[in-house]
């Protein structure tokens, strides 16, 4: 080897390398939180959670008008420059409100994976959140993490399978590993059906069963419960489910099912207390009223009987 060669070969340490401690080079690899222009973060792709401009929106614009963002978001550098929000899309929809140009942040690299599981976990430490956002939430985070094939405490192989993967989510939200998946299958509903779910006009188990009718098939559900003003019950969705399955299910068929009566939709019977109280002892249970009452009414109805067959 040159001479030359073996000079560049040799990488001899910096002045400034030198000199520097190991407490200032650990503070150099240190991630730093940096104000950076609203104008250059961008949302996170296809983000799940929804920012509203409501009443606890404006109430923190309002907070960050006057204290400025106390948690500084987490983004990651883009290709071709700028940023993507990693977590903190209420926190920079709120400083837009009170007029602010920048937002602290921290700069992290990550890969679409790491990305989308801190984002989604970010994100479920709200109180409040719909049907619809944990449905794709879920779903977003199950994917990354079957991508990652990463290993847990619950398996020692170095893929986990879809299912374990959701049992591995659940545990971390409190919920079943079966769970998760229902709340998966909410991403197969039209979105103003699931709509519907989310403002609690359609109850969250019908709203599973349905999830497995085709796009054909919901739209016309869809449009019976808007001409009928109806929605539909848990048997009603599991029989429309299982006429799904059987290549069954048309319009007509939809309409007869949710038009017909509900067991919780017949009137009932109700008589006023103070206007029968009067006739009991006061000594009298509800059950001994109910007896009577029924009593009296068998009595009736046989005198009327012997009446009519004179």
């Amino acid at each position: 080897m040159a001479k030359n060669d073996v000079r560049n070969s040799i990488k001899l340490t910096s002045v400034d390398d030198l000199f520097t401690t190991e407490e200032s080079r650990a503070d150099s690899q240190r991630e730093k939180v940096l104000d950076i222009p609203l104008s250059e973060i961008s949302d996170f792709p296809n983000h799940p959670f929804k920012v509203k401009a409501d009443e606890a929106m404006l109430e923190m614009a309002d907070s960050v008008k006057q204290y400025g963002v106390l948690v500084p978001g987490l983004v990651r550098p883009k290709p071709d420059g700028g940023y993507e929000m990693v977590a903190g899309h209420r926190r920079k929809k709120a400083s837009e409100l009170a007029g602010k140009e920048i937002m602290p942040c921290i700069v992290r690299e990550l890969d679409n994976d790491q990305a989308t599981i801190i984002m989604v976990d970010s994100n479920l430490q709200r109180e409040s959140i719909l049907p619809s956002e944990k449905a794709f939430a879920y779903k977003m985070k199950l994917e990354a993490m079957n991508r990652q094939g990463q290993r847990t405490d619950l398996t020692s192989r170095q893929v986990v399978r879809k299912l374990e993967s959701a049992d591995i989510i659940g545990k971390d939200v409190g919920e079943s590993g079966r769970q998760i998946q229902r709340y998966i299958r909410l991403t197969n509903i039209l979105p103003f059906i699931l709509e519907m779910v989310d403002e609690k006009q359609i109850a969250f188990n019908p709203a599973v069963e349905l999830s497995y009718l085709t796009e054909k098939e919901q739209q016309n559900l869809y449009d019976t419960m808007q001409s009928e003003d109806c929605t539909p019950s848990l048997s009603q969705a599991q029989r429309m489910k299982k006429l799904s399955q059987d290549g069954r299910l048309n319009m007509d068929v939809i309409f007869s099912i949710l038009t017909e009566e509900k067991p919780n939709q017949k009137e009932k019977l109700s008589v006023r207390r103070e206007r029968i109280d009067r006739f009991f002892p006061k000594s009298f249970t509800e059950k001994q009223k109910e007896d009577l009452i029924v009593q009296l009414l068998e009595s009736w109805y046989k005198k009327r009987q012997r009446e009519q067959e004179r």
